[in-house]
């Protein structure tokens, strides 16, 4: 399933391009079975320390934490929390190993990165709950968390949604062509911890609702600015979000992350060195190729376990602007 050059030709001109149907419901049902589980064990426990009232076993993917958080905001908040742990990134199980491998989803990267393709392990599980103020995220790029030798690099985000986004519960939005103008200023401390953006910093541009159905992939450079606001709907808005370059991009493939130290240039460090990066499709060598679910899990782990230094960028703190 590649990219048309109408596609290719948007995501370069505008930042941002959808691609329908990259997923079907049945790729997407074995991570959202798995993310099913540990919700029910994470309920379970809940439950059985009385903190709700009811398993809400009737309910289903869209619906079952929505409705105990509703009973339960703080239940709610501690079951998203536990899989959205490590930022999300910290589930490692075949199943997102599998997403990140599928097939029509990388050709599509490669149609825009090369014919090489290095993954990251900075993906995200989102969970946005109904009405819950703080999951809204404010207006940031990517390169934002990425260092600044990056800035000039592309580093292609995926986000997927698992149910249908819409305006109601949380679609994202971005800023077309924004990108073209390089990395704007971000503030730590914006809302709920993210970086930020503030309104008032932004290009005069109209944002766009990225309205999608679960299964359509939304490509993003890491230059376009993005938000999503609240979900005001009666169910849960679960995505996810991945990232993927070239191999010419720096990374941290087959590095050990305790080379990672404050002494070492910061221009010899991968883009985002807190995380493992990983070959997902290698031409000449495929035999580099991580494709195991065992491979996977040992390199995220070695990252996870051995933190590496990451310099940061030094941003100016939102309640310090001037």
């Amino acid at each position: 399933m590649p990219l048309t050059e109408s596609e290719i030709h948007q995501f370069q001109k505008s930042g941002y391009v959808v691609k329908a149907g990259v997923f079907t419901a049945t790729d997407l049902q074995p991570f959202k079975k798995r993310i099913s589980q540990i919700v029910d064990e994470e309920v379970k426990g809940h439950f059985e320390k009385k903190h709700i009232t009811n398993l809400y076993e009737e309910d289903g993917f869209e619906t079952r934490l929505a409705r105990i958080y509703a009973e339960s905001n703080e239940t709610g908040q501690a079951i998203a929390g536990t899989i959205m742990g490590k930022g999300g990134g910290g589930f490692s199980d075949h199943e997102i190993l599998d997403i990140l491998r599928h097939p029509p989803l990388v050709d599509c990267v490669s149609d825009l990165v090369g014919q090489d393709v290095v993954g990251s392990s900075v993906y995200r599980i989102r969970i946005k709950l109904p009405h819950y103020s703080p999951g809204e995220v404010p207006w940031h790029q990517d390169s934002g968390y990425f260092l600044a030798h990056c800035d000039k690099q592309l580093i292609v985000t995926c986000w997927i949604p698992l149910v249908d986004a819409t305006i109601g519960n949380g679609c994202l939005y971005v800023l077309p062509e924004a990108h073209q103008h390089g990395i704007h200023r971000h503030y730590t401390g914006g809302h709920a911890g993210f970086l930020e953006i503030p309104d008032d910093e932004l290009l005069p541009r109209d944002p766009v609702p990225v309205e999608m159905k679960q299964g359509d992939v939304l490509f993003l450079t890491n230059l376009t600015p993005h938000a999503s606001f609240k979900n005001n709907s009666e169910i849960v808005r679960w995505s996810i979000d991945l990232r993927y370059q070239s191999m010419d991009v720096p990374n941290n493939v087959n590095e050990d992350p305790a080379t990672y130290v404050p002494e070492r240039d910061t221009v010899t460090m991968a883009c985002y060195p807190s995380e493992a990066d990983f070959i997902i499709r290698d031409n000449s060598d495929p035999e580099r190729e991580i494709n195991t679910p065992g491979a996977f899990k040992k390199i995220r782990e070695r990252y996870e376990q051995m933190r590496p230094h990451n310099p940061g960028r030094g941003w100016t703190r939102l309640s310090d602007r001037t």
